[in-house]
Formats: C-alpha cells, sequence, structure tokens
C-alpha cells in the first residue's frame, strides 16, 4: 500500500464519521502531500442551513487531526452534474415504525 493509500484510509477513518451527518456528500478536490503527511480535499454537500457547500479540510496524518478550513456557498445549478457522480459518502435512510412517534 503506498503512502497517499494510507493517508487516504486514515483521513476516511476521521473525515467519513464527522461528514455522514451531511450525506451524500461528493469530494470534489484532493491534494495528497506525502512530505507534511497530508491530505487537503474539498467536499461539496446540501447543508441544512446554508444549502449546497463547497467545504475545504485538510487531515493531518502526522496528529491524525481533521481540520475544517472553510467553505463557500454554492448555487443549485453549480452542482447538478456533480450529483450524476458517485458520492464519497451515500446517504442511508433509517425509518423504524414509531422511532419517532411519526
Amino acid at each position: 500500500m503506498s503512502k497517499a493509500d494510507e493517508l487516504r484510509e486514515l483521513r476516511d477513518g476521521k473525515a467519513i464519521p464527522h461528514l455522514t451527518q451531511y450525506a451524500p456528500v461528493w469530494i470534489v478536490d484532493e491534494k495528497v502531500i506525502e512530505k507534511d503527511e497530508a491530505i487537503q480535499f474539498n467536499v461539496v454537500f446540501r447543508h441544512h442551513l446554508y444549502g449546497w457547500v463547497n467545504r475545504r479540510y485538510r487531515y493531518d496524518g502526522f496528529n491524525n487531526v481533521l481540520y475544517h478550513k472553510g467553505q463557500h456557498v454554492m448555487a443549485e445549478d453549480d452542482v447538478v452534474e456533480l450529483q450524476e457522480n458517485e458520492p464519497y459518502i451515500t446517504t442511508t435512510i433509517t425509518d423504524t415504525p414509531n422511532a419517532y412517534g411519526g
């Protein structure tokens, strides 16, 4: 396994639990920085308050920390084509009868 693959696996261990709440989520940009043991990446998802956002993260593999580096709002027209691709994190819908009284 290459160093980049190891970093992605470690990144996924931190990023997926955090980003699952926003699913579906697409990775739209990724830069592996092997000399810093880091990955900088952007994800796009629909936020319940802001609408569609493009959010940047940096995963520091040495310290095993995921940093939020900012976001910007996107127009819905800009994400239509993106939605045709397979997401990084898919939506799982669990609707147990009477789980929330409705």
